[in-house]
């Protein structure tokens, strides 16, 4: 038996089997200590880039004495900045310590995010969310690369999600309640009351998480090394790659890049500004305006933990990540089409919020399958940050459309155009070539 053999052999049985009970107890905690302390960290960084709509839609503008175009440019700015770092934080994480890196950027953009509801000078603010983008820039790659340290290839689908869910699940309750609030305080003391808890919990997260296995005080020797071992054997499913460059120059990464970013430019440009759109189509109150722009990011959560669930239980990632793609831009090409009904738009809008969430757990879980752990990291950056520059030009290009025409009618199009082109080039992504020669091996 060769030793592409052995792996998958060894990899067809539970990651359990043959522990005792409390190495059993021990994986099994995984998901009850670390996962729940990786969702609050991506929660609290979403709540604090993403509550910009909120603040926009609540009139940021006018008490500033800004344009629309510079609200737009505020809103953007952010992701300017979370581009810029990605890779050179991917690679401290993975060489220094990604729990202390996501310690230090707890505290620095909680700081940061609540100076955005102080801040009252145009371009201070701008530095401002600039800054925050930064802070906020080392969060995603270093998380990633703590859950390719703790779970396994069958679980990465469902890890990754769960911290994905940070997102949608934030995005829900904050549309429920910072409408509220604004109501209530105004939107410069509701960015700074959401601001500090980021800062708090940046202790606790010291506390929780550790960078492996071996170090947590409750995961016992026996499971530590079962689980190990088995991270260990599916790396040998998977192509050496000799350092970062190689790695940031395949022809894959790139393409998996340029998906991400389309992709990205769709997502973004939704998040930053569904509340005001549905606001402007519906002539609701702030509060009712959170209400509705929550119902979304509700279809998502159920949307992304099937998702996830299915690429877990087939470990087919790209078949999943297309279809949902595809269907996220034709839900805004409805939304685009029946813009004049605000029903049947914001039902479009529904389904397009779910569709381009659903597929986050499977498309990540792809990285670590196609690359090398020496590289994950890095590679994980990389895409992230292509990410990061079409969150940029989607959050800015929606806006600025929204303020040039009057409506949303063509940044409906544009996200719709996006969402279907990034699904389109995911059919050009073919299959490692390592993983068919294990499959063909096996057989």
């Amino acid at each position: 038996m060769n030793q592409s053999q052995t792996a998958s052999h060894d990899l067809s049985q539970d990651l359990s089997h043959g522990l005792n009970a409390p190495g059993q107890a021990s994986l099994k905690r995984r998901w009850l200590y670390l996962l729940p302390a990786v969702f609050v960290t991506y929660s609290l960084a979403y709540l604090d880039r993403a509550n910009y709509g909120f603040g926009a839609a609540a009139g940021l503008a006018a008490t500033l004495h800004i344009t629309g175009s510079q609200s737009s440019l505020l809103g953007a700015i952010f992701f300017f900045g979370y581009f810029c770092f990605q890779v050179p934080g991917a690679i401290l994480a993975r060489r220094r310590s990604a729990t202390r890196l996501v310690f230090a950027s707890l505290i620095v953009w909680g700081i940061l995010a609540a100076l955005t509801g102080v801040v009252r000078q145009f371009w201070v603010l701008a530095l401002d969310r600039f800054l925050l983008g930064i802070a906020e820039s080392f969060i995603f790659p270093a998380m990633l690369l703590l859950l390719t340290r703790w779970f396994t290839r069958s679980e990465r689908s469902r890890a990754n999600t769960i911290l994905i869910l940070g997102n949608p699940i934030t995005v829900l309750w904050m549309s429920a309640i910072t409408g509220y609030l604004i109501q209530a305080v105004g939107w410069q003391r509701t960015f700074i009351y959401e601001g500090i808890p980021s800062v708090i919990w940046a202790i606790v997260w010291l506390f929780l998480v550790k960078d492996t296995p071996a170090q947590s005080s409750w995961m016992t020797p026996e499971a530590t090394a079962a689980l190990e071992s088995r991270i260990t054997q599916e790396q040998l499913s998977v192509s050496p790659i000799k350092n970062v460059r190689a790695a940031l120059l395949r022809g894959d990464v790139i393409l998996l890049s340029i998906i991400y970013f389309l992709w990205s430019v769709g997502v973004y440009g939704f998040v930053i500004w569904l509340p005001a759109i549905v606001q402007q189509g519906s002539a609701l109150s702030m509060g009712r305006t959170g209400l509705l722009s929550a119902v979304p990011y509700l279809a998502a959560i159920f949307a992304m933990l099937f998702a996830s669930w299915r690429s877990d239980k087939t470990l087919r990632r790209a078949a999943l990540v297309t279809p949902f793609l595809f269907a996220s831009g034709l839900a805004m090409l409805v939304s685009f089409t029946f813009s004049t009904n605000f029903p049947i738009a914001f039902a479009g809008l529904v389904v397009a919020g779910a569709c381009m969430y659903a597929p986050y757990g499977p498309f990540f879980a792809l990285i670590p399958e196609r690359v090398p752990r020496n590289v994950t990291a890095e590679v994980i950056a990389l895409i992230n940050s292509c990410g990061a520059l079409g969150a940029f030009f989607g959050s800015y290009l929606v806006g600025w459309l929204r303020s040039v025409t009057g409506d949303s009618r063509a940044g409906f199009l544009l996200m719709a155009l996006s969402l279907v082109a990034s699904a389109g080039l995911m059919l050009l992504l073919k299959p490692p070539a390592a993983t068919l020669t294990t499959r063909e091996n096996a057989s």
